[in-house]
């Protein structure tokens, strides 16, 4: 079931998906549907797949596409063809970018996230950077969203400045994500982009925060709203967050960020396996990463679990 690809970005919380697997490590597409149902009905505005959670690295091209599809057609076929899919499209060529970007809308997705390319990483100049993503931008169907996250390119770091130039340079560039957590970065390119907000969600351009941790200092700056990995477990408490800083709520947001923020923190210190280790002991499900990450152990999983006890509490408290 194919849904239609003029779906826009929209502000609020993203959930950055997991990709599950059984035992013998083949891809669990039902306990990916029971999951992509769960976080919509949480109130996230969209999907975000095959980023840094959701293993991309460990997936082959068929698998990546299958993981895509199922999330569309989940989507599609419980009332919400309209919630954004954007796509992990990394690669370290413009050819296999370009290529993955047009399998990503095979699949169903609406936007592509770009990771910078990492390999020759004294080559990459701001000039190769910008060339890169211009030249992607003019062969990706879908839209293009860069993707900051120096972590998982080699330490690259593209500034403000690269940033908006980037932006600027080509009509298919449409946000940010911001996963390196540099919130004066966010501001900058927030404020020299026509960027939407929760209250001006008609605004062109996306830019989002990349961790739950920051979600409403990022808001207070300009950003559109977040892409987590924390709205695995705790897709209720972030949307929560959005919904209180709309109201002007501020003081109980500050409150409930606090609490995100110590809730969050300790799964994400342990990695995929941390989040899949609490979704298992919290929902019964979640399972293992692929090798080489481990699983982590069962007295460590109940330890992570108990250390997110008062987040968790309040996530099952909102109906």
């Amino acid at each position: 079931m194919a849904i239609p690809l003029n779906r826009n970005l929209i502000p609020g919380a993203y959930a950055a998906t997991l990709t599950f697997f059984t035992p013998t490590s083949t891809l669990d597409l039902e306990t990916l549907r029971h999951h992509t149902l769960r976080l919509i009905d949480s109130g996230i505005s969209g999907i975000v797949a095959l980023g840094s959670n959701g293993e991309a690295a460990h997936l082959d091209r068929q698998e990546r596409k299958t993981v895509v599809k199922c999330i569309v057609d989940t989507l599609a076929a419980n009332g919400h063809a309209g919630a954004p899919v954007i796509v992990g499209a990394s690669a370290q060529s413009v050819r296999e970018t370009i290529d993955l970007c047009h399998e990503a809308m095979e699949s169903g997705g609406s936007h592509v996230l770009v990771l910078p390319p990492s390999y020759f990483t004294a080559a990459m100049t701001p000039d190769i950077i910008y060339d890169f993503y211009i030249k992607v931008a003019a062969g990706s169907p879908l839209p293009v969203i860069l993707y900051s996250f120096p972590a998982v390119s080699s330490g690259i770091t593209m500034n403000s400045d690269l940033l908006i130039r980037i932006s600027k340079g080509h009509p298919n560039i449409v946000g940010t994500k911001f996963t390196c957590g540099d919130t004066g970065k966010l501001a900058r390119v927030a404020r020299a982009m026509d960027t939407m907000t929760l209250s001006q969600p008609e605004k062109p351009y996306w830019v989002a925060a990349g961790l739950a941790d920051f979600t409403l200092q990022a808001l207070t700056i300009g950003a559109s709203g977040v892409v987590a990995g924390g709205a695995n477990i705790l897709p209720k408490l972030i949307v929560k967050v959005c919904e209180l800083y709309t109201e002007r709520l501020f003081q109980e947001a500050s409150q409930l960020q606090a609490l995100l923020s110590e809730g969050d923190w300790p799964h994400t210190a342990a990695g995929i396996s941390g989040t899949k280790a609490v979704l298992q002991e919290t929902f019964q499900y979640g399972g293992s990463p692929r090798s080489p990450l481990a699983a982590v152990p069962a007295v460590a999983a109940q330890t992570l679990k108990d250390d997110m006890r008062e987040a968790l509490e309040y996530e099952n408290s909102i109906r």
